[in-house]
């Protein structure tokens, strides 16, 4: 990363956007204009032929989508290739193809308006909508309604590109994502889209690296330019000069001679060489991730984020929509266990109340929210007990800051209980209980909060944010963004040695967990458990194996005796160099 600074510095040929799939590539663009379809408002004479020509083009658009499933299962698997079965839903929706039926009988106009017309007022909603998901999915609907549409101008979809390209567009539908994987595309960057976007979500299915929402790529770039995409930090250089193409060459063998090494490490266990075994478990933002985790050799999910299935499907789901993705991970990723976390919404996070708050980051987010809407909270606690009798799940409840929000959580936990027991539906009676450690007022209460729950995880993120007292996306004071803060370094060892004192579990899963750097220091400071990106896992891994237990405490000590985030960075360097240089190797 220090690299990456220093090339930084002395660059103006870069885009952000949002890091949406990981991987490192270097390609020539092939920007991707859609061709804007000329639609024909006049009326018809005959309207019996404008109806078979009608089901002609809808017969065709499934045939079309019918291919594009099936390549999609070979490609990505039958879960995630479902996006495709959806769509399928969609062209046989008998109340949909009813209307713009009936509106060509009674209108007699042209059938390519009333598709256009007819699905057009479905996007206009889904635009309308506060949710970010719905916009995407209004993208998604533009593909079905174009797909019938030019088949009923007997229009075919330009697919071919140039092989090995990174296709720049703004936006990508699911259809072009994976149609372009024919022609080996090698990375992604779009003007639009989030995490959720299908378009990113094939991406990381399919490894490549993916930028999206950098709002301006398909304007900046040009058909051939020189790109290299870095999907770990959300970053693409235009034309790069010498020392970038050096710099990212060098990263992109790094990490192909290291994932070869690593693909050796999936079955062994994460335990330094004298014996100390750490708990390495995934972070998971979306159900088909579970796969991944089990590629990698993750010994179980230690973050399951639901809030991410609201933002997957547009609203709150119902308990058993909930019990069917819960049971589902469970199921996959028995006989390892999985900790959900309870929807932690607010701040920045999905914001599915229309709240009116001067400053979200401090108002009614994680916990706060869940215990102003106990129906709401209630449904989840039922949908994850319900899920829970393989005796592998743990639930985990967010931005918890008082010791009052426990205990009011636990008696709701207690009345689902025996409003299941009374319903005769099986449940985990003893299922694990735990919270975020993310506030400065339960870091300083560990020991007391952790006394009254099973396990302490700490979610780094919004922990250095609070402490420091810095919104690490404001320009202006993102360098106070500090995690090797003496600070930070302290609260954590406060927080590990006071959580343990009253029996708890202490694990972290916040970003800090998987930087390279710290994970000698975060092993030595006595954690249970680090819970990583999966794609992640198997470097972490390797660190770890790397590591002596006993020296790696001694560093931690070290650590807490200094007083700069910068003697903290050099002690640590110096740590690996002299005793992991030969062992590991910092990656990215």
């Amino acid at each position: 990363m220090k690299g990456l600074k220093e090339i930084l510095k002395h660059s103006s040929n870069y885009l952000t956007g949002i890091a949406a799939a990981p991987g490192l590539t270097i390609g020539k663009a092939y920007v991707f204009t859609k061709e804007v379809l000329e639609i024909n408002h006049n009326e018809i004479t005959d309207v019996d032929e404008a109806i078979v020509l009608f089901n002609e083009a809808l017969e065709k658009s499934q045939k079309e989508l019918r291919k594009i499933f099936s390549f999609a299962k070979e490609k990505m698997g039958e879960v995630r290739a479902a996006i495709f079965e959806a769509h399928l839903m969609i062209l046989d929706d008998p109340v949909l193809i009813g209307n713009i039926s009936d509106r060509i009988k009674k209108e007699k106009r042209f059938p390519e308006f009333i598709v256009d017309d007819e699905i057009s007022k479905y996007q206009q909603l889904m635009f309308g909508a506060s949710e970010h998901y719905m916009k995407e999915r209004a993208l998604d609907i533009e593909d079905i309604k174009n797909r019938i549409i030019r088949n009923l101008q007997k229009k075919r979809w330009q697919s071919k590109i140039p092989l090995e390209a990174i296709v720049v567009s703004g936006n990508l539908t699911p259809a072009d994502t994976i149609l372009f994987t024919k022609s080996a595309a090698i990375g992604y960057v779009t003007d639009h889209g989030g995490l959720t976007s299908h378009a990113a979500i094939i991406a990381r299915s399919l490894n490549l690296p993916a930028v999206v929402g950098t709002h301006h790529a398909s304007e900046k770039i040009n058909d051939g330019d020189l790109l290299i995409i870095d999907g770990f930090h959300g970053m693409i250089f235009i034309n790069p000069d010498e020392n970038q193409i050096k710099y990212f060459t060098q990263k992109i063998q790094h990490l192909f001679e290291i994932n070869l090494e690593l693909q050796g490490l999936k079955d062994k266990p994460a335990e330094t060489f004298d014996g100390r075994k750490i708990n390495l478990l995934a972070n998971v933002d979306v159900s088909g991730e579970v796969d991944l985790v089990v590629a990698k050799g993750a010994k179980g999910i230690g973050l399951f984020r639901t809030e991410q299935i609201i933002e997957e499907i547009g609203e709150f789901p119902d308990e058993e929509e909930q019990v069917k993705i819960y049971s589902t991970l469970a199921d996959t990723i028995y006989p390892e266990n999985i900790t959900i976390r309870a929807f932690d919404i607010g701040g920045d996070k999905v914001r599915q109340f229309d709240l009116q708050e001067a400053n979200p980051f401090l108002g009614l987010r994680g916990v706060r929210l869940l215990l102003e809407n106990e129906h709401l909270f209630k449904i989840q606690i039922r949908a994850v007990l319900r899920a829970s009798v393989h005796k592998n799940v743990n639930f985990m409840i967010p931005m918890v800051s008082t010791l009052q929000e426990i205990k009011r959580t636990k008696i709701l936990v207690d009345e689902c209980k025996a409003e299941l027991h009374k319903e005769k539906i099986p449940y985990d009676n003893h299922m694990k209980l735990g919270i975020m450690i993310e506030v400065p007022s339960a870091a300083v209460m560990s020991r007391d909060y952790a006394a009254e729950v099973d396990f302490l995880s700490i979610g780094t993120n919004d922990l250095i944010q609070y402490l420091m007292a810095v919104d690490r996306g404001n320009d202006y004071v993102s360098d106070l963004y500090q995690e090797f803060h003496p600070s930070v370094i302290r609260t954590l060892a406060h927080i590990v040695s006071e959580g343990k004192k009253s029996n708890a579990t202490v694990s972290i899963c916040g970003e800090m967990a998987a930087d390279t750097l710290a994970v000698p220091l975060l092993v030595g400071l006595g954690l249970d458990s680090l819970s990583v990106s999966p794609s992640a896992v198997p470097s972490v891994k390797r660190t770890i194996r790397a590591l002596n237990y006993e020296k790696a405490k001694l560093l931690a000590e070290e650590c807490l005796s200094l007083s700069t985030e910068e003697q903290i960075i050099k002690t640590i360097e110096k740590f690996f160099k002299d005793n992991l240089i030969q062992r590991t190797r910092n990656i990215l």
